[in-house]
């Protein structure tokens, strides 16, 4: 399907009357939490929601990543809810660093290693954080990964991250990516844009992404190695994300030459897929937490960065602080 959201092609437009009948969808209930006929349910701590209105990876996790970080260098004390899409596990759960990303999913498993703080999955988000809060009374605030679109969490500040989807093909699924149409984008409170400058919300602040990360980390040894120490080797690139170019134009920038090797989003990856005869496998963190153990070649793992401008931190810490931003 995500080749048909690429561009308005024949089988976008085939798709578009199934889009205009989503359209009616989705208005519909966001009407009806605006309208109260829904219940919205606020927490005692703010919330912070990281989302898209367009599905694929346009870089939230990272963005969820450093906010974390960046909330825990002011002192406060974050916890994070994700669905944990890919996971087997039911109900409500919290994340714990020998789970399996089987279990709780890819991007929550690498949230729990990376962040620091607790991390709970479920498709019920209020369930999910009120689960987090009683077994972590001193968290102070929650920030929910992907939850633009989860309604019935009442939420203190929303931030979309948007990348180039929203310029190829802007309609509602399926025949586009968007799970809300663009005008959504006015409703929130900042906008990130993830390497791309031309989407732009008029009225809405504006923050410009990039991501950063130089330095490989052996899975399973904690070695690590610079761009130069690949030099000569047969490499290969594996990238199960939302965009896996996105990852192979990164070690390209930083003078690799790979074998690319692109998987589906969320993909479980099994021994045959890692097949390769070379030297070593260069991976992103989301893919390394399911790469144990499938493969006698070593796993390379980048460990990246968002790198926000200006900073988003202190607006949202402005906007829990009921300060306008300056």
């Amino acid at each position: 399907m995500n080749a048909v959201w690429q561009k308005r092609g024949p089988a976008a437009w085939l798709l578009l009357p199934l889009a205009a009948l989503f359209a009616v969808v989705v208005a519909a209930r966001r009407g009806a939490y605006r309208a109260g006929w829904l219940e919205r349910v606020r927490l005692p701590v703010p919330v912070v929601v990281v989302g898209n209105i367009a599905a694929g990876g346009s870089g939230k996790t990272p963005v969820v990543l450093a906010l974390a970080a960046a909330l825990q260098a002011r002192g406060r004390h974050p916890g994070i809810v994700s669905r944990g899409y890919g996971g087997s596990a039911s109900g409500v759960r919290e994340v714990r660093d020998g789970d399996s990303a089987a279990l709780v999913g890819d991007e929550p498993l690498l949230l729990k290693r990376r962040a620091r703080c607790p991390v709970f999955v479920g498709r019920d988000r209020v369930a999910a954080a009120q689960a987090l809060l009683a077994a972590y009374p001193a968290c102070d605030v929650i920030v929910s990964d992907d939850g633009l679109q989860h309604y019935r969490l009442a939420r203190d500040v929303e931030i979309a991250v948007v990348d180039r989807q929203l310029i190829a093909n802007p309609w509602l699924q399926p025949a586009g990516p968007c799970r809300e149409p663009p005008s959504r984008l006015a409703k929130v409170d900042a906008v990130v844009r993830n390497g791309d400058g031309e989407i732009v919300v008029h009225g809405v602040p504006t923050f410009e992404m990039r991501v950063a990360g130089e330095r490989f980390v052996r899975l399973g040894s904690g070695e690590t190695r610079g761009p130069a120490d690949f030099a000569g080797q047969r490499l290969h690139a594996v990238a199960g994300i939302g965009v896996p170019r996105r990852f192979f134009d990164h070690l390209a920038a930083l003078g690799l030459r790979c074998a690319p090797h692109a998987f589906p989003d969320h993909h479980r990856y099994a021994a045959a897929d890692l097949d390769f005869a070379g030297d070593a496998i260069l991976a992103t963190e989301k893919d390394a937490v399911k790469l144990q153990g499938l493969t006698a070649l070593p796993v390379w793992v980048l460990p990246v960065d968002a790198q926000i401008e200006p900073d988003l931190a202190t607006f949202v810490m402005e906007k829990l602080d009921g300060r306008p931003p300056a």
